[in-house]
Parts: structure tokens; sequence; C-alpha cells
């Protein structure tokens, strides 16, 4: 029995999540954002993922303790049914199942849009170190994604060097002539 509630965010959850994802950007290398989004910016990313995709968030008794959400793989409609996914989780929570109920519940929702593959673009450092760790790449292989391809020091952060990989999961079946994909307003919620 999962213990953490699934739901969509809303816009007033930006200073929460805001919350969650600012230790990310001002200790860690796993995001490269330099500087951590003003409320107005962060709320506006909410908002638009929101208008397509699934944003989501975990709650364990009522506090917001992470969340996932898909966005747009590639813009030309050719892509339409890859997405990118992103999940962060308040950093004293980690370890707790609190990803794993989160992109579970990702999942399922992609499915029901009719995406058929999961992206994931994931910082990897050389050697691990006090900025980064091969951890997001162990937890996305534990949810079913396989690697796909890295590009070599391509990103500085805290005067380092870090790679990024791409990882990915296949979740739907590949037809000839796929349905068209729906906006998350449109299916059943979970």
């Amino acid at each position: 029995m999962n213990k953490y509630t699934i739901r969509t965010a809303t816009s007033a959850d930006t200073d929460t999540l805001l919350e969650i994802y600012a230790p990310y950007v001002e200790n860690t290398a796993i995001t490269f954002e330099y500087v951590v989004p003003s409320h107005d910016e962060f709320k506006n990313r909410i908002v638009q993922i929101s208008k397509k995709y699934p944003y989501l968030v975990a709650e364990e008794n009522h506090e917001i303790v992470g969340y996932a959400y898909a966005n747009t793989f590639k813009p030309r409609a050719a892509y339409d049914w890859s997405v990118e996914a992103t999940i962060y989780v308040k950093i004293n929570y980690k370890g707790h199942g609190i990803g794993k109920a989160l992109y579970s519940a990702l999942e399922q929702a992609l499915k029901q849009q009719n995406i058929t593959n999961m992206n994931a673009c994931i910082a990897v450092p050389e050697v691990d170190d006090e900025y980064l760790t091969h951890n997001s790449v162990q937890f996305h292989t534990h949810m079913g994604f396989q690697p796909v391809g890295t590009f070599h020091k391509c990103a500085n952060k805290f005067h380092r060097w870090y790679n990024m990989i791409w990882m990915e999961k296949v979740i739907g079946e590949h037809l000839e002539n796929p349905e068209i994909v729906k906006a998350y307003s449109e299916i059943k919620t979970i």
C-alpha cells in the first residue's frame, strides 16, 4: 500500500515546489541551472507544462515531499509520442519510495495520453563528488529505463565538468498509425 498521496500540482503549490527545487540548484549539479527561478517564472513553468502533460506532487500527511512531470521531448510533431520526464524529491526524503510512487503515477497518466516513450536527461559525474553522484542513473535503471546516449563533459557547474546521459523507457506500443496524444486534462486523472 502506497503511503503517499499523488495528485495533480496546481499553481498554488509553486512556493512549496520551489522550496524543494532550490537546494538542487544551489547545492548540486543534478540540475544545470545556476540561479533559482523566481516565483513567477516557476509558476509559469507549472502552468505551461500542465496544459498538456501531468505535473504531479506526492504528499505525506498533507505535506508535499516531491514532484514529477513530463514535458515536450522535442517540439516537432513526429516526436509527440515521446516526453522528457523530470523528478525532484525533498532532499531529506530520498530513499523513502517517493520517487517510485511519483514515476509510477506519471507513467500511468502518460500511457492514458498515448505516450510511448519516456526519456530522462540525467547529469552524471565521471567520479561521484559532493555535488553529483550516480544515484539518478541508478534510480532510473531501477524504474526500467535504459541508457541511450552520453554527452561527455558538456556542462560546467561548480567549476567542474559533468557528463549528461539520456535514458529511455518504452511504455507503449509503437503502432504504424498511433492514436493521437491526448492532453492530460482529457484523460481519467490519477
